[in-house]
């Protein structure tokens, strides 16, 4: 049975080889989702706003703050063109 174990831990590999290449790029990849979903989400709150609730008087949807949202997407392609530029250049 020790045997077994001892081929097992030989053939897993290294916490510095995981499933996204490195544990050097999970910051990377996090900035890359963070500043997408930023970019993402903002655009959408700008394109399509969110439905006024049942208790609402008006049907028009109220619209988001566009200085807050505008300043959102610029943050996430800030965080995107950095991840990506740290990504590419290794």
């Amino acid at each position: 049975m020790v045997w077994l174990t001892a081929a097992l831990v030989k053939a897993s590999p290294s916490a510095s080889n995981d499933l996204f290449g490195s544990t050097d790029n999970l910051l990377r990849l996090l900035f890359l989702a963070f500043g997408g979903a930023l970019v993402v989400g903002n655009v959408m709150a700008l394109v399509r706003p969110p439905a006024p609730s049942d208790g609402g008087d008006s049907t028009t949807p109220i619209r988001p703050p566009l200085a807050r949202c505008v300043t959102m997407i610029v943050i996430g392609l800030v965080a995107v063109v950095w991840a990506l530029a740290t990504l590419i250049s290794g």
